[in-house]
């Protein structure tokens, strides 16, 4: 089968990956299933992988097939698994998880002392076949179909997790800020805009995304570019602050907003990744805000996220590309190109 693999790390996304022909998985284990991908969606973070960004955090041994929001048909399961079956449509969260550590039955599968992650540390879906778990698959409900909903495997539960947790602080008329809305904040105003009657503010560099916005509920519109974020949050909120601001940018600029953006007892997501936090210890003291870190979802909101989908509250702004595409949507990506999410269809 054909693969995207990366060889060596790079910062030029334009030969970051190679196609290779590689041998298609097959079941080595009793819950082990093998699922041709239909739909594989391009992360920011296989951007950080191809530069090496990841390497010092997790195991990663060269070459390596990327790709990690995955969604396809089963075409091999092993001897004890029952919740799928051949020719069932399922989404696969990245993570497979043992099950049996102390996280896993807290339910806190992110945080597995035995994971394997698609794309990270093992082969990931940028190829026509995928290698993953019982534990991992999600079937999907009729009507959605698999090259549709794969982004949702990490930019979705991504987004999804930051907001549940955002929600939780929200009270009718509270003000929440959505920091880009690109291919997880699109995801992240729609999820903010159905769980929660907050009023929402976004905040992009690029109009086509403000645009997208506006049609996903956001109540205001704020373009960096022209307009100060500081004065306008302030503004929009009584200069109150927003109670919760989610960062799907990351960066030493947007994480900076956090003093003046955010109000006393707030929290500010970062979501996006890249940049840094560089504040005065008096600014929180004095605040008492806090930033809040976010990671892949859990199993269980990848199937509320679904759910979210099956219902219409969520939708998914893609475009779709080749795998032999797949550098040219690098390099998109990395020059701000692309509204919503690059899907790969191997």
């Amino acid at each position: 089968m054909q693969a995207a693999r990366l060889h060596e790390y790079t910062d030029d996304m334009s030969e970051g990956l190679a196609i290779d022909d590689v041998d298609r998985p097959d079941v080595t284990g009793a819950s082990d299933v093998i699922v041709e991908v239909e739909g594989a969606g391009w992360c920011q973070t296989d951007n950080h992988i191809i530069e090496g960004m990841w390497e010092e955090y997790v195991p990663q041994d060269l070459p390596m097939t990327l790709g990690h929001e995955n969604a396809g048909t089963v075409v091999e399961t092993g001897e004890d698994v029952g919740l799928v079956s051949e020719g069932d449509p399922v989404i696969c969260h990245p993570v497979q998880t043992c099950g049996t550590c102390r996280p896993c039955r807290l339910g806190e599968t992110m945080y597995c002392e035995n994971d394997s992650f698609n794309g990270l540390t093992v082969d990931g879906g940028f190829a026509e076949y995928l290698h993953t778990s019982e534990r991992s698959v999600i079937p999907l409900p009729s009507g959605v179909e698999p090259i549709d909903i794969a982004p949702h495997a990490d930019a979705g539960i991504t987004a999804y997790h930051a907001v549940k947790k955002a929600v939780g602080e929200l009270s009718p008329g509270d003000h929440a800020v959505v920091i880009g809305v690109g291919g997880l904040g699109h995801i992240g105003l729609q999820c903010l805009n159905a769980m929660s009657a907050a009023r929402i503010t976004a905040v992009d560099l690029k109009e086509s995304a403000l645009d997208l916005a506006d049609g996903y509920g956001a109540d205001h519109l704020v373009n960096p570019g022209e307009a100060d974020v500081r004065e306008e949050i302030e503004a929009i909120t009584d200069e109150t602050g927003a109670e919760q601001v989610l960062d799907f940018v990351g960066a030493d600029v947007t994480t900076g907003y956090a003093p003046d953006i955010t109000a006393a007892g707030g929290d500010h997501h970062i979501i996006g990744y890249g940049g840094h936090v560089h504040e005065p210890a008096q600014a929180l003291v004095n605040g008492e805000f806090s930033f809040v870190g976010n990671i892949v979802g859990r199993y269980a909101e990848l199937q509320e996220l679904v759910a979210l989908v099956e219902q219409g509250d969520v939708d998914l702004h893609t475009s779709r590309y080749d795998l032999g595409d797949i550098n040219t949507v690098a390099e998109k990506l990395e020059h701000g190109e692309i509204d919503g999410r690059a899907v790969i269809t191997p």
